[in-house]
């Protein structure tokens, strides 16, 4: 028997009126999005010496920054939508307190 699951793959549309351009919360929600596309990047093995120039440990030591920068481009470009999911949660979270 096959159990088919289906994921969401687009978020429902944010709230009319809604700025989140001078959010604190929606800078920090893309900025741990960029952290964690950074890491995922590394782990596939994007920037890699052997793959890559070839310089070397000067080249590994640096390939970090360059992930980051990548991963901050995506997260600017519209991202997985982790942002927007963790974005609502801390806003639910903060709109919840007394």
């Amino acid at each position: 028997m096959l159990i088919q699951t289906t994921i969401p793959t687009s978020l429902p549309p944010k709230p009319p009126g809604e700025d989140r351009a001078q959010n604190p919360l929606w800078e920090k929600a893309q900025a741990l999005e960029a952290t964690f596309l950074s890491e995922m990047l590394g782990h596939a093995g994007v920037g890699d010496s052997s793959a890559s120039l070839g310089g070397g440990i000067g080249e590994d030591q640096f390939a970090s920054f360059l992930r980051q920068e990548q991963a901050t481009a995506i997260v600017k470009h519209g991202g997985l939508g982790l942002a927007e999911s963790l974005f609502r949660a801390l806003t639910e979270k903060s709109d919840a307190k007394p």
